[in-house]
């Protein structure tokens, strides 16, 4: 891929996985569009990866959980001149807890933005992305292979983007258009900040830098595949997890996550 042909929209970009991979494709020659909530980040962001690479960045600060955020981010984007050859929707949180116990409108920011600013901004931009040589990236977990309990509604909307990602890809086919679904395991993010005490936070993790070398690895193949897992040992899990009957998956899973 000629990524100094590209210019990527990275949600989620202000930390973490976004901004390794904004990093990445900056130094590889791709201009950026950076979205997030916190704006100063992003504009640090920006201005290393201007003084860094050259590159050309624009920042648009935006709160994926609020109705419209996705409308609202592509009519920037339009209203700048900014023409978007590839997508990275890699926004998303989670919060530990039974769900009885979480309070209603956080399961709904959840779902707002790992499920509903994810499909808004890939429905939104994907006519224009399917006229170019670039790619659409969603970033899913290796909670999207089995329920999680504990963490029921985060593991569910990842479920949803990796099969909403694979019928993209399968979509998709017959385009110049790249469609990867991205699952990595446990990563050293903010993540388990957010979600918090008894997210996963022991074991060990992979780097952010990893985990976007797996993502541009199979980006960079003509032929890729609909989906990638991020990590060996999760990639086992993963393949396992789609072998055993469902009761067993949710019941081994509840214990290796500390649930009862």
């Amino acid at each position: 891929m000629d990524h100094s042909a590209q210019t990527v929209l990275v949600t989620g970009a202000s930390s973490g996985i976004g901004a390794a991979f904004a990093r990445e494709v900056a130094r590889r020659g791709s201009d950026l569009v950076l979205v997030a909530r916190r704006a100063e980040r992003l504009e640090a962001l920006a201005a290393e990866l201007t003084a860094a690479h050259g590159t050309t960045v624009e920042v648009v600060p935006a709160d994926l959980a609020l109705p419209g955020a996705a409308e609202e981010v592509t009519g920037e984007i339009e209203r700048r001149g900014v023409r978007v050859t590839s997508l990275v929707n890699n926004a998303g949180f989670g919060d530990h807890g039974r769900v009885h116990d979480q309070d209603p409108a956080r399961l709904q920011e959840i779902v707002a933005v790992n499920v509903g600013a994810l499909v808004g901004l890939s429905r939104g931009l994907l006519p224009a992305l399917r006229e170019g040589d670039g790619y659409l990236l969603n970033v899913a977990s290796l909670a999207a292979y089995q329920p999680i309990p504990d963490l029921a509604v985060y593991a569910a909307t990842k479920a949803f983007v990796l099969s909403f990602t694979e019928a993209l890809w399968y979509e998709s086919k017959g385009t110049r258009l790249r469609v990867l679904c991205l699952s990595p395991g446990m990563t050293g993010t903010e993540f388990f900040d957010v979600a918090g005490a008894g997210a996963g936070t022991s074991g060990r993790k992979q780097t952010v830098e990893q985990v976007v070398a797996t993502a541009l690895k199979a980006l960079d193949r003509r032929d890729g595949p609909p989906s990638v897992v991020s990590g060996g040992m999760n990639r086992l899990t993963s393949g396992l997890n789609r072998l055993l009957p469902r009761r067993t998956t949710v019941e081994l899973t509840a214990r290796a996550t500390s649930s009862r």
